[in-house]
């Protein structure tokens, strides 16, 4: 491997030939060197293997930074705790959009055109209409956000960047709206519309949780607990949803459409679902006497059981996310007057136990932000058939963000992974009646 400055190169040889190549090596401004493979095809006449792209970097991007050895998440290079700590959702927005925070004028401007875009297309509610009363609210997300391209013909041009805007401010400002109706149309409660004098998140809480019948007050504490879930889920770099957004994005779709596959994406059970999981997972624990033998379960690799909310695929440290929230989850718990919470209690003795034991320190098995975030959102009032839905409703701006970014990227092509194939070789077609 060369190793001079910009001109770094590392060499393949194929030791069966004798022959070698040298392909350049890349580096971004912070983290792992990557080689260039571009032309690799070409050259030898072979792909790389990389199932689940795991050595794969599939684009340049400058929007977030993870370091899963340290622990840190960075959007635009603003670290994920001090974002949580002192910033608010719409100003995340902004931020992962434009790549720089805003004054106060340009914030302004902001919140206005997304405060104004949150009513929907009244003709969708006879799409609601058509789904069954007891649809998973994740199922009518799908539907009605891929929808919305049939609404809104004005911000579908992704060649316009001012169709590009429009769609962007439209998809953050309507995904409380359809999230919040989502849940109602499944529990069989009118739908409540937003309202103009209210933050987002204390908007997205009215319109899930108020009723007709009588008047409905947002807690701040609550109001601030969803803020800051909606900010930790706002981005987290290549990950499936993600990818999968800019794979339907490369090819020229519609952002609605992209967006609608992203939700597809994330509601699998490994990538979106896995905070529900943890809450399955402590009530099947039950008490703290019985952490020990689950823990042993967790270790017999021949036991299906699985520590849910531990580890990570990207973090090999204590998920900084995780930090923010556990807080949080107290904030909540003290507020409405249950901070002795059977189940945050055997979180807490699960979490200490776990972190001291052996078997899970050498593993860097440390809580991750699914750990409590499902603790947090139970304790709130939802069913866990809404939790995806609202990490799909934090992370609509960050699809937004990459979708808008890979668009905007002169190298961009469609996506058209290769394979490894391991079929038949050509084989003759023999007629029905001679197949034996």
């Amino acid at each position: 491997m060369a190793a001079d400055g910009k001109n770094a190169t590392a060499t393949l040889t194929d030791n069966t030939t004798g022959k070698s190549w040298d392909f350049p090596i890349l580096e971004g401004t912070v983290g792992p060197r990557v080689i260039d493979v571009r032309k690799l095809y070409a050259e030898t006449g072979m792909f790389t293997y990389d199932p689940g792209f795991t050595s794969t970097g599939s684009c340049e991007s400058a929007i977030t930074y993870i370091d899963g050895d340290q622990g840190v998440l960075m959007h635009r290079g603003y670290k994920i705790e001090e974002l949580a700590e002192q910033s608010n959702f719409l100003e995340v927005c902004y931020l992962l959009l434009h790549g720089e925070l805003p004054d106060k004028a340009q914030m302004k401007s902001f919140e206005k055109n997304i405060t104004y875009h949150t009513m929907l297309h009244e003709q969708m509610m006879y799409f609601f209409r058509g789904f069954r009363r007891d649809s998973h609210p994740m199922a009518i997300m799908c539907g009605v956000v891929g929808a919305l391209s049939a609404f809104y013909h004005d911000s579908t041009d992704i060649r316009d960047p001012h169709q590009r805007m429009v769609a962007q401010h439209r998809l953050i400002a309507k995904m409380p709206t359809i999230a919040s109706m989502a849940f109602k149309y499944s529990i069989g409660q009118p739908f409540v519309y937003p309202r103009n004098d209210l933050s987002y998140a204390e908007n997205f809480l009215y319109m899930t949780f108020a009723v007709p019948a009588e008047e409905y007050k947002v807690s701040p504490v609550m109001a601030r607990a969803m803020d800051r879930i909606f900010i930790l889920h706002a981005d987290h770099e290549q990950n499936a949803s993600t990818s999968t957004v800019r794979i339907a994005g490369s090819s020229g779709a519609n952002p609605f459409a992209c967006i609608a596959a992203g939700i597809a994406s994330l509601w699998g059970p490994a990538h979106g679902g896995a905070n529900e999981a943890v809450l399955n997972m402590l009530m099947e624990i039950g008490h703290k006497d019985k952490i020990p033998e689950f823990l042993a379960r967790a270790k017999d690799k021949d036991d299906p059981f699985r520590l849910m909310g531990f580890g990570h695929r990207v973090y090999k440290n204590y998920d900084p996310r995780a930090k923010v929230l556990r807080q949080s989850a107290y904030e909540v718990l003290e507020e409405l007057g249950d901070s002795n919470d059977p189940l945050l209690e055997l979180a807490m003795e699960l979490e200490k136990i776990a972190l001291e034991d052996p078997y899970f320190v050498e593993k860097k098995l440390f809580p991750n932000v699914d750990f409590y975030s499902g603790i947090i959102l139970k304790a709130m009032g939802f069913p866990t058939s809404m939790f995806t839905v609202l990490f799909a409703l934090a992370r609509t701006v960050g699809w937004v963000a990459q979708w808008t970014e890979m668009i905007e990227d002169p190298q961009q092509k469609i996506s058209r992974p290769r394979q490894l194939y391991k079929g038949y070789t050509e084989r003759a077609y023999k007629p029905l009646d001679q197949r034996g």
